[in-house]
């Protein structure tokens, strides 16, 4: 009996990790609730996530002076576009304390065309999330709970990424 418990919980386990096998990709065992997070746009109003309920959201951590957030920037605005993805919300936010004229070249350099500037509120995310590095992206579902980071740099037009958050939209 102990020897077929043993098998079925190897054999959950592996399975699992097959399906998440995406670079940089980290799920979270616990659903992580917060209160109060706010962030601004470019004219400086506060928005709070806790608006975007039944949507599917990605906050996505950067500053101009970081390569591979100058990497990843194209295919996060693509990912945006991405018509299976409808239900799916991309907030990337500005954590360099970089201007608005700085950002928005950044993003014209890149030729982002699906994506919104955001910027880090006083009473930053970066603190609340206890971000260690960026790029860093935090996936909330419908419900508005953390189910999921990336941290570092990725391909978000990834065939296995976009099947992988298809399940969540």
């Amino acid at each position: 009996m102990r020897f077929l418990i043993i098998f079925i919980f190897l054999l959950t386990n592996s399975i699992a990790d097959e399906t998440v096998d995406i670079k940089n990709l980290v799920i979270s065992k616990d659903l992580k609730k917060y209160e109060d997070l706010t962030f601004l746009d470019v004219e400086k109003k506060q928005l709070n996530l806790n608006d975007y309920k039944g949507n599917l959201v990605l906050l996505n951590f950067w500053a101009t002076w970081c390569a591979p957030c100058k990497d990843e920037m194209p295919s996060l605005d693509l990912l945006q576009d991405n018509t299976n993805l409808d239900n799916l919300k991309i907030f990337p936010i500005n954590i360099g304390q970089d201007n608005v004229k700085k950002a928005s070249e950044f993003f014209e350099d890149l030729k982002i065309q699906n994506l919104e500037l955001y910027f880090d509120s006083p009473v930053t995310l970066a603190k609340k999330f206890g971000l260690r590095g960026i790029p860093t992206s935090i996936l909330f579902n419908k419900d508005g709970y953390e189910f999921a980071r990336i941290i570092g740099s990725i391909d978000f037009q990834n065939e296995k990424f976009i099947d992988w958050l298809e399940n969540y939209n």
